[in-house]
């Protein structure tokens, strides 16, 4: 049977795309930078930076699924996921550039002042974010579209990604004058701008489509019937691995080319460090492999698909333990075979959370896309949380001082958390979705079915 308003246009697609890319401003330059800036701008203990990402990162974890609820529970003129973009565009970007903002501050009170606004900053992307992503799964009831439309989201990801890898250290300098501690907030300020722009451009050019029953049963219910989903609990456990992996791999990436390859005593690239260039041309190798996206979930399914990347991606990483410190071109070629290999994994593992959600509907009678994306992106912030933290701790053991030449103990420290931790987190992901056993075959029937239940429901309430 034909599904309901399931056809979406290119520019409806590319103003939802926009979203993640206001999205990948905030997430990308923090997962990325915060970190160095709080060791080396902000000066703050690595070990104290890392427990501060601990904390502050679980609570934002714990937002998620509240946040997910009282979305699935909103209902206004412009919809139920999508108000939430035109309320929290303004307080995301003013958060932004307060977490980075640098003010002059004795040590004890520098602490505070990062626990306050990475808080406040994580709260509000929570708040924008998790009905954003909650909003593809209402844009269209078709799993192609849906397919497609994630393939568009991530190019706007990474869109954002490559802003954030191409001018953010350049800005820095610039704007600083060779003082990062002036040269960051500058440059958050004008990046927080830019996404306040995107995220009132995806509001206004979205639609919701699919409506969504309304939701009577408590979170406590919610939370009871989608751990009964074995599909979304597989993919949890692959987000937290999979996260964990990533954000060790964000948090140590300025230290590792400036203190292990040397980035900053050697020569630019037009304007950009090596830092910048290997960062720039990793996301690019990203960005095309989102473009497999589509053919791989045709040819080899969506599950194959994830499960055989993540496992080659993690292999490569691993490889960099074996790269010696002046082979910075062995480098980036190694960088870019990474980057493609894992540029369709996000696209993939997004439109599987909307089979998802779908199946929970259609096995338990009872919708909660929201709380099904939120809780997923819990086990993805609890994986960011954690990884994050012990690049701080280990750094730390290894005695890592910021700015100081380093010794060989903290160089063969380095070497492990950017390679051989991460890499093997990804290969055991690749691993746990053997578990995920949701064909193509059984989601159409699924979809078939929820459009008929659906529109029993209208007749019923006509």
């Amino acid at each position: 049977m034909n599904l309901p308003s399931s056809r979406l246009t290119t520019r409806e697609k590319v103003s939802y795309s926009l979203g993640d890319t206001a999205s990948n401003i905030f997430f990308h330059a923090v997962n990325v930078f915060i970190f160095y800036f709080y060791t080396d701008v902000f000066m703050l203990h690595p070990a104290a930076a890392g427990s501060l990402l601990l904390v502050t990162r679980l609570w934002d974890a714990i937002s998620d699924p509240l946040m997910g609820s009282l979305s699935d529970r909103t209902r206004s003129r412009f919809g139920v996921y999508r108000p939430y973009l035109l309320w929290m565009a303004v307080p995301a970007g003013l958060a932004g550039y307060l977490a980075f903002a640098n003010p002059a501050l004795g040590e004890s009170c520098k602490l505070i002042y990062a626990y306050v606004t990475y808080i406040l900053l994580m709260t509000a992307y929570t708040a924008i974010n998790v009905p954003y992503s909650a909003l593809m799964g209402v844009m269209s009831a078709s799993p192609e579209e849906r397919t497609s439309l994630s393939t568009f989201r991530f190019v706007g990801a990474f869109s954002g990604q490559l802003l954030v890898s191409l001018a953010f250290l350049p800005l820095v300098r610039l704007l600083g004058g060779g003082d990062e501690g002036k040269g960051f907030p500058h440059t958050m300020a004008i990046l927080a701008f830019l996404a306040i722009l995107f995220f009132l451009l995806t509001f206004a050019g979205t639609r919701e489509r699919v409506k969504p029953p309304k939701t009577r049963s408590s979170l406590a219910n919610d939370a009871r019937l989608l751990f009964k989903n074995r599909p979304w609990v597989i993919m949890a456990l692959a987000a937290l691995l999979t996260l964990s992996s990533a954000a060790i791999r964000w948090t140590v990436t300025p230290h590792y080319y400036k203190y292990y390859a040397g980035a900053d005593a050697s020569p630019y690239w037009w304007f950009l460090d090596r830092t910048s260039f290997v960062m720039t041309t990793g996301t690019l190798a990203f960005i095309l492999g989102v473009f497999f996206t589509g053919h791989l979930s045709r040819r080899f399914g969506k599950r194959n698909s994830l499960m055989a990347l993540t496992i080659l991606n993690g292999l490569s990483i691993c490889s960099f333990f074996f790269i010696p410190r002046d082979a910075y071109l062995t480098m980036v070629i190694v960088n870019l075979i990474t980057n493609l290999l894992a540029g369709p994994t996000p696209a993939l593992v997004w439109a599987i959370y909307t089979d998802v959600a779908d199946f929970g509907e259609w096995k338990f009678g009872h919708r909660m896309t929201g709380l099904a994306f939120s809780a997923a992106m819990f086990a993805q912030k609890l994986g960011i949380s954690l990884g994050g933290s012990l690049c701080g701790w280990t750094l730390a053991l290894f005695g890592f001082v910021a700015d100081q030449a380093p010794s060989e103990a903290t160089l063969n420290g380095l070497r492990i958390i950017f390679s051989l931790i991460p890499g093997l987190l990804a290969v055991a992901t690749g691993i746990i979705l053997l578990g995920y056993k949701l064909s193509h075959q059984q989601m159409q029937t699924v979809v078939r079915e929820l459009a008929e239940r659906r529109e029993r429901e209208a007749e019923d309430h006509a």
